[in-house]
């Protein structure tokens, strides 16, 4: 991803890319207006604070697979600077979000279960990932619920029959899968798919660097590509 938004910086004119690092490294803050970052939980986290300490720069934030405590220090850091966190940065798979949302809202939970499938590489470490969290976020949404408290546990060995209004999630990793997500509704009389494929890793970078765009100069704050597409008032 780092060499994906690389690209996608150096052939735009109106911006500068004013440093490239790596986890370990410590960059000037002062030389940046917003920094992107596809790291890990532990270094998005140490970067968050480190910016937060000094007021800035902006954030946009794509790392996944962060513990509910890395989840609040990032909070606890936007409440300094303004940070774009999400964790997906496709426009395909925002408005698809969208869809999850209004589907589940309108699909009754005691006629449709809802399975969601993702499949990456095979060095991706987060299981589901951040992506398919989302669009559990977005089914358990529609359905007036905290996804936590529907959640279905992996299916494996004698699990008894599905209990109704639970979401569940799949995995797949393989190869050099960029990323599949399928959300399957399916009733005892018909199935609804709604899926995204990405193609090109360069699709991530396009939204990171749009988001990058959005919030160099918004007011501090946790938003995410819901407001930069302006389908919320930020």
């Amino acid at each position: 991803m780092g060499r994906a938004v690389s690209a996608v910086l150096d052939a735009r004119d109106d911006v500068v890319v004013a440093a490239r690092f790596d986890r370990g490294e410590t960059p000037d803050l002062s030389l940046c207006d917003v920094i992107i970052d596809f790291s890990t939980p532990d270094a998005s986290v140490e970067l968050a604070q480190a910016c937060a300490a000094r007021g800035g720069p902006a954030l946009v934030i794509g790392s996944t697979g962060l513990s509910p405590e890395q989840d609040a220090e990032i909070l606890k850091a936007a409440e300094t600077v303004a940070i774009v966190r999400s964790g997906n940065f496709s426009l395909g798979v925002n408005i698809l979000i969208g869809l999850v949302e209004h589907a589940a809202l309108r699909l009754d939970a005691r006629d449709w279960d809802i399975e969601i499938t993702e499949a990456h590489h095979r060095r991706k470490v987060d299981a589901p990932s951040g992506t398919a969290l989302m669009l559990g976020e977005a089914a358990a949404s529609g359905r007036n619920e905290d996804l936590d408290a529907v959640r279905a546990a992996p299916w494996d060995g004698i699990t008894g029959p599905r209990e109704s209004g639970k979401i569940g999630f799949s995995s797949i990793r393989a190869g050099g899968i960029i990323g599949d997500h399928t959300v399957l509704f399916a009733s005892d009389d018909e199935v609804l798919t709604l899926s995204h494929s990405a193609v090109d890793r360069s699709l991530f970078a396009r939204g990171a660097v749009a988001a990058a765009a959005w919030v160099r100069n918004r007011k501090p704050g946790l938003y995410d590509m819901q407001d930069v597409l302006g389908f919320r008032q930020a």
